[in-house]
């Protein structure tokens, strides 16, 4: 089996194992075992129990159990469950929107961008809105970085600004034309009513309206970000989880490379 998502031989698996017909895996292939945690709210009872395992059965598990509950409140129950899922995806049909580059570590990064782009790339970034958490921008931005990943400040080849938490896109745009930034990485952690989508449509319309969309390199990142949902919005990229500073220096890099070379 070559290509695609995985490039390992059939071999290499439990041989009962058929990639159109994936379960998933508690204790042994194929078993389809779940563990699915919620809370319902309701006393805690023998009803509620029992409340628990219908919802599991409409769900799609058979053999549902409630291995622990706990009452939070009055009125609300925890529930900590197993099942066994009947239900089987293709694995081999699906096929997910991925950022397109090659990942580099920062000396890696620093050398193409002096080798290929021969000068400092600008790049700013923020948490906009009324969006307070700033762990995913200083994750990526911050000469500390995260994990053991530096961030982009620490990167020579990059002149970086964080702006940090709750930045107006006005300002951010605002600051983006006084520094000729070439790229703005934008962090979305709350998405409460999906107020992510609106700052970052916002942004984007904003952008358009001042005729720089086109200009800039728009990236943005969070929990609850894919690269598919950013592409969707108007973005040039989309970070999610284990994502780090390596992964977006690189691709700024490289896509800023692709398009000097297209000019």
């Amino acid at each position: 089996m070559s290509g695609g998502l995985y490039s390992m031989d059939q071999r290499d698996f439990d041989q009962t194992l058929d990639l159109k017909k994936i379960k998933p895996y508690g204790d042994t292939m194929n078993d389809g075992k779940v563990q699915l945690s919620f809370t319902l709210p309701v006393p805690c009872n023998d009803e509620a129990i029992e409340a628990a395992k219908q919802l599991l059965k409409k769900l799609g598990f058979e053999n549902p159990q409630v291995v622990y509950y706990k009452e939070l409140t009055t009125g609300f129950t925890f529930f900590n469950c197993y099942g066994t899922c009947k239900h089987t995806v293709d694995f081999t049909s699906i096929h997910v929107p991925k950022v397109e580059s090659t990942k580099m570590d920062m000396k890696e990064t620093d050398t193409f961008i002096k080798e290929n782009i021969g000068r400092k790339i600008v790049v700013i970034g923020a948490s906009t809105g009324t969006d307070a958490h700033t762990v995913g921008i200083d994750a990526i931005m911050n000469m500390k970085g995260y994990a053991g990943h530096y961030g982009i400040e620490r990167y020579d080849m990059f002149e970086a600004l964080n702006m940090g938490a709750q930045v107006s896109n006005e300002d951010f745009i605002a600051k983006a034309i006084e520094l000729k930034a070439d790229a703005m990485l934008v962090s979305q952690t709350v998405t409460q009513k999906d107020v992510h989508i609106k700052n970052l449509t916002e942004l984007v319309e904003m952008l358009e309206a001042e005729g720089l969309r086109d200009k800039v390199l728009l990236i943005c990142g969070g929990p609850r970000i894919s690269h598919e949902l950013a592409k969707e919005l108007g973005y040039d990229a989309g970070f999610s989880m284990n994502s780090y500073a390596d992964d977006v220096a690189s691709y700024i890099a490289q896509e800023l490379n692709r398009r000097l070379q297209t000019k």
